[in-house]
């Protein structure tokens, strides 16, 4: 993952702004659990120098994979300092354009690198590892009642269907930083990752439900519409390439159980936790808050029609 990135900025940097206790708290930050003396084989409290100090933690950001999040964070610590204190990375600049050399891009907004997606699309953004937590919105899409579209028409016309709602689903995830993790025929699941993700997730189900109802009105070809239903939520993602590891997480469960349970044909819902960091432009579209019925899960819900309605 770290191929590409020659960290001959990154180190001049680090050496030529800040002391080496301040390098292995920084580092710590995005390599959880980092020691460099463990590391370097020192003992604790050794004076290791600024530049030994550089060159090891760098070489073992790079070899690790946690190059691009220690990038991030000192990248974060010279916007914002830490602990009260300021702090001014030499170089910052040139850190940053060897890492978008190396195909990413950067969001000078939220401080966060991506793959470039116009090279490359990857399921872990290019850069996340096996094992690797991180705060995540899950969206979960069902096809209501395949199996009687399926029985009711021919194989090449429900391919081709599907194919192009594939299409639809796969443009607005990716088209906001979003990554399909799987698709089953007659489901999906996406994970969205960066920038404000939440309201990624929230309007690329928005724009699903209504492309889908402009191809049901103009383009569908089966005897009956394509009806979806969407449950949008986020929380902690432990990143795996084992998509049976991934689907018993409770991030997922809680989304697969709002969609069961709460969507209805052609709406999508989004959880009551997800709601409350939403601004009230965004609630303004959706129902006021429901409950499952014998739970205490909350959601609202939002109906794809030509005139939106108030549940």
């Amino acid at each position: 993952m770290s191929t590409g990135f020659s960290g001959r900025f990154c180190r001049k940097c680090l050496y030529s702004s800040i002391s080496t206790e301040d390098m292995n708290r920084f580092a710590k930050m995005a390599y959880p659990g980092y020691d460099i003396y463990k590391s370097s084989g020192y003992p604790k409290g050794y004076p290791i120098s600024s530049q030994d100090a550089a060159d090891r933690i760098v070489a073992d950001m790079l070899k690790d994979g946690y190059y691009i999040d220690f990038v991030e964070t000192i990248v974060r610590i010279d916007n914002n300092g830490y602990m009260g204190k300021k702090y001014s990375f030499r170089g910052l600049d040139d850190i940053i354009d060897d890492v978008i050399q190396a195909g990413y891009n950067f969001d000078s907004t939220t401080g966060q690198f991506f793959e470039d997606q116009e090279q490359q699309i990857t399921r872990n953004w290019g850069r996340l590892l096996e094992g690797d937590e991180r705060q995540m919105a899950v969206l979960r899409l069902d096809v209501v009642g395949n199996t009687v579209l399926v029985k009711e028409n021919s194989r090449a016309l429900v391919d081709k269907t599907y194919a192009e709602l594939r299409k639809i689903v796969t443009k607005a995830v990716e088209s906001r930083l979003g990554r399909l993790w799987s698709w089953e025929g007659d489901g999906a699941l996406a994970v969205f990752m960066l920038g404000d993700y939440s309201k990624m997730a929230i309007f690329a189900a928005i724009e699903i439900l209504n492309e889908m109802f402009l191809f049901n009105k103009i383009e569908n070809q089966l005897n009956s519409n394509v009806n979806l239903r969407i449950a949008v939520h986020s929380g902690n993602l432990i990143y795996t390439e084992n998509e049976a590891q991934y689907s018993k997480t409770d991030t997922i469960k809680a989304a697969i159980n709002l969609e069961s349970k709460a969507a209805v044909p052609n709406s999508l819902v989004i959880s009551g936790s997800l709601a409350m960091s939403q601004d009230q432009s965004v609630l303004n579209i959706f129902s006021d808050s429901k409950v499952i019925p014998n739970s205490s899960t909350k959601y609202r819900i939002y109906h794809i029609n030509m005139e939106r309605r108030k549940e």
